[in-house]
Order: structure tokens, then C-alpha cells, then sequence
């Protein structure tokens, strides 16, 4: 969370009795945690509880407190940290972050994590996190394991190939988007691609419009210290039409996912790939 203009503290973390922790630079400029005052706890849109002076996220453990100009129709029964500019989310569970900018993601469970401007995604279990929007993420962890330390995060690729090059497709079909592989973590992927034909000039091999081919891309790709690798394979599963030169690739480019696609002159294409990645991360450098 940023510093609001005009205070020199800012929250960091909510400790176990739903009361706020804020953060200040010292006179060295290190951060050290302080407990904030009345101004400082409503300013960022929380709640001072004035019968023990303490700043809470929430009250009698029912009511989530959220800025008031933001609308937020979240519903919790637990002791949750609500960020800025986050609203419409459907919440349950206890020990949850949404950092900032989260709109309409549901969220169960415990001790889960939703990423800054990640929206419009599903988090369950215990301490998964959600770091891009439209994915279905679900945790299987103990409370004493890092966030994220084994998750399943499922997303979708997309594009559309015109011509006989190899482009990148990207997530959620959203130009410049990608996953990106966190740091000192280790995910086998399987992906399913389908493929089909609706427009084109090209009519060479008989080519035509609903002419489909499908595959699956799967491997394992890890992140040491912030070296990406992938090791990956591919199988044909079925195809129809004149479908010869099609095919997909996943690759990385630097920390992030890419699922690479060719298909041919001439000829409009739409694809899109189901991705599942089975996570490990290491609380130790890989």
C-alpha cells in the first residue's frame, strides 16, 4: 500500500486480534513497525475502535471496513486485510490480503493472498495466491508453509494467427500479458490447445473454414534465482482439414510463461490454451 499524501505512515500487516500495524521511516530511513492513532487509522478507511484506542480492520468480526467512496459489497465473517480501491469481492474465511485494486474475485479459505490489480479470480484452500486475473487458484498448504508453497493455478492463452509465422499468444488474450514464474519455484504444466480456421484467403491443400487441430503441451519449467528454464513436450491429439504447418510451443521469456503459436499464410485462425501449472516453492534458494 502507498503512502497517502500528507501521513508519513502507511499499514503493513494485520496481527492476530484483526488490529493494524502501521510502518514509518526512521530518522535512517529504515521502516519500523508503530501503532497508529486515530487520524492515521480512519485516514486509510479503517476502523478506531475507541474503547481499547486500537485501529481494526474489522468490528465485532461480522462487517468488513472498506473507504467509503469505493463501494465495496464484500462479504466476510473473518479477520481480513482489505487494500484500496478494492470492492465487489465475495469473501469467506479467516486471514486473508487483498493488497490493492482487486475487483470481483471470490475468495475462500484461509490465509490466502490476492495480488495488486489482480481481479476476477477464484482463490481457495490455504495460502494460495493469485497474481494474474481470470484464474482459478486453490492451495494446499499448512499455516506454517510459505504462501504459495503448493497450488494449482489454472488460466487460459489466446490469440489469432493470420500468417505463417510463429507469434505469441497471451493470457487472457491480452496483448503484452503473461504468467509470470515466481522466484525459486518449480511447476509442471500441461496445457490443452485447440485450434480453428474462420477466414483467409488461403485455399491451397483444400484448406477451409472449421478445418480444427488440437494438442497437448506439458513440462516442467523452474525458476532458480531468477533463471527461468522450461523442459516441455507435445503430442497431436486430433486434428480435421488442411491443418499441416499448424502448431503450438510453450516457451519463457525471461521469468514469464509464453505459449507460442504458428499457423499459416493466408489463413485466420483463432487458438486457445487451457493451462494447468502444479506448483512447488522453495522457502530455500533452488
Amino acid at each position: 500500500m502507498f503512502f497517502k499524501i500528507g501521513y508519513t505512515v502507511r499499514p503493513k500487516r494485520v496481527n492476530t486480534s484483526s488490529e493494524l500495524v502501521y510502518e514509518e521511516h526512521n530518522i535512517e530511513g529504515i521502516l519500523i513497525e508503530v501503532v497508529p492513532n486515530e487520524d492515521e487509522c480512519t485516514a486509510y478507511g479503517f476502523v478506531f475502535r475507541a474503547s481499547d484506542s486500537k485501529c481494526v480492520v474489522v468490528e465485532n468480526n461480522l462487517r468488513l471496513n472498506f473507504p467509503k467512496p469505493f463501494n465495496d459489497f464484500s462479504i466476510s465473517r473473518g479477520n481480513n486485510f482489505i487494500g484500496r480501491n478494492t470492492r465487489d469481492n465475495i469473501i469467506s474465511g479467516a486471514n486473508h490480503i487483498l493488497y490493492s485494486n482487486n475487483y470481483s474475485n471470490v475468495i475462500s479459505g484461509n490465509y490466502n493472498s490476492v495480488k495488486d490489480l489482480v481481479s476476477n479470480s477464484t482463490i481457495s484452500g490455504t495460502k494460495a495466491v493469485a497474481t494474474v486475473d481470470n484464474s482459478n487458484v486453490i492451495g494446499a498448504n499448512q499455516v506454517g508453509d510459505i504462501v504459495g508453497q503448493r497450488q494449482l493455478t489454472t488460466l487460459m492463452y489466446g490469440v489469432e494467427t493470420t500468417g505463417a509465422g510463429t507469434v505469441a499468444s497471451y493470457l487472457n488474450n491480452l496483448s503484452g500479458s503473461l504468467f509470470p514464474i515466481p522466484l525459486n519455484s518449480i511447476m509442471y504444466f500441461h496445457a490443452e490447445i485447440i485450434a480453428v480456421r474462420v477466414g483467409g484467403t488461403d485455399v491451397s491443400g483444400g484448406g477451409l473454414v472449421g478445418d480444427y487441430a488440437s494438442w497437448v503441451e506439458r513440462g516442467v519449467i523452474i525458476n532458480k534465482s531468477g533463471t527461468v528454464s522450461i523442459n516441455r513436450e507435445r503430442d497431436a491429439i486430433k486434428s480435421s482439414g488442411h491443418v499441416t504447418n499448424w502448431r503450438p510451443t510453450a516457451a519463457v521469456s525471461g521469468t514469464d510463461f509464453v505459449m507460442n503459436v504458428r499457423g499459416a499464410g493466408n489463413t485466420d485462425i483463432l487458438w486457445n490454451s487451457s493451462i494447468r501449472f502444479t506448483e512447488l516453492k522453495s522457502p530455500v534458494a533452488l
